[in-house]
């Protein structure tokens, strides 16, 4: 009993003499691997090769030429009959895709490029001006339009110019809607499960969190008529504790959990515990990884790390060889790979 009694004095005197609190409210900022006081100390990310890949298939995305205008329902034209000036007009394009012309009467002009258009309303008028030469500007185009859904303020359908980019989309859109949980008003989009669609087909390069978060030019990727945004929208987080723990553990999340609030709830470590914790973070299909230093927060030498929405922290035991068989199980081989190759020095 003494020595149990000694032994727990010398487990307070050690947390009350350390450097940080360790619990929630006494965080780095997250993740600055560069500071010498923070518990992370190595990131995994997808290889260089592979992100200069992705960076160039998105910059042939954002060099093609969008398809050239045709004219639809809803769009208004200005008309031009040179050397006719009662002829001139603006007008709209009716439902069925006409136009109302003087001697001709409707004309329809519906998914004709402007050149074609011109052509036939000057064959048309041939039959009662000699030589015309007809010119057409749009005035207002409603049929070039994106679809934004999900978890945005105004979804809705929006025409697009000027090489409009998905940050400009999502902004239009009016951000992402809030929802409130525990007290706090909260995103709830998610960009990390949002969609982009062209052509029917996924454009899978695009990453959301850096096009709009970041800024980063080559993510924005500009847009074409008829692309579909989708941004998802965040159920309740959810963050894990797996690993050689007393219990795993799944917890929403909120904005004050750290690994320490996973650790307590989880009974704490097992003696065989390896003394780094990985945080698989992103998603499986595009992680990063973060290799955190448990020890060093266990014994207050760093600061709690904080974690994010839908965080998966994983304890391996002993060693990194039950990482590698936990990642060959849960991630794709294509990350795999990568992510093995980038984490092979630790």
């Amino acid at each position: 009993k003494c020595k149990m009694k000694n032994m727990m004095l010398a487990i307070i005197a050690l947390a009350l003499s350390s450097c940080y609190n360790r619990f929630t409210g006494n965080y780095n900022e997250f993740p600055d691997i560069h500071d010498s006081k923070n518990a992370i100390v190595e990131v995994s990310q997808k290889s260089l090769s592979d992100e200069a890949a992705e960076r160039k298939r998105l910059r042939e995305w954002n060099s093609m030429k969008p398809p050239e205008y045709r004219i639809n329902p809803g769009d208004k034209l200005h008309v031009v009959v040179y050397n006719h000036p009662d002829l001139n007009m603006e007008t709209i394009v009716t439902p069925d895709g006409c136009i109302g012309m003087v001697f001709v009467g409707q004309l329809p002009i519906k998914d004709m490029t402007l050149t074609d258009a011109c052509k036939k309303i000057e064959e048309t008028l041939s039959e009662f001006i000699r030589n015309p030469s007809v010119g057409i500007t749009p005035m207002e185009i409603h049929s070039e339009t994106v679809t934004i859904a999900g978890a945005v303020q105004k979804p809705g359908i929006y025409p697009i110019h000027d090489g409009m980019k998905l940050s400009d989309i999502y902004a239009k859109a009016g951000g992402s809607s809030v929802r409130r949980y525990d007290a706090q008003d909260l995103d709830a989009a998610d960009l990390t499960k949002s969609v982009f669609i062209r052509d029917n087909k996924r454009v899978k390069e695009v990453d959301f969190a850096r096009a709009i978060e970041q800024g980063d030019a080559d993510y924005n990727i500009v847009l074409h008529q008829g692309d579909y945004i989708y941004i998802a929208v965040r159920s309740e987080s959810m963050v894990c504790l797996v690993g050689d723990v007393g219990q795993c553990v799944k917890k929403i999340w909120d904005n004050n959990l750290g690994i320490l609030e996973l650790l307590t709830q989880a009974n704490f470590v097992k003696e065989t515990y390896w003394p780094y914790a990985i945080i698989i973070r992103g998603g499986i299909a595009n992680p990063t990884l973060y290799k955190v230093d448990i020890d060093s927060i266990l014994q207050g030498r760093k600061p709690n790390v904080r974690l994010l929405p839908n965080d998966i922290v994983y304890l391996p035991k002993d060693n990194i060889s039950e990482f590698n068989v936990f990642v060959r199980k849960v991630l794709p081989t294509s990350v795999l790979i990568n992510t093995i190759h980038g984490m092979s020095k630790w």
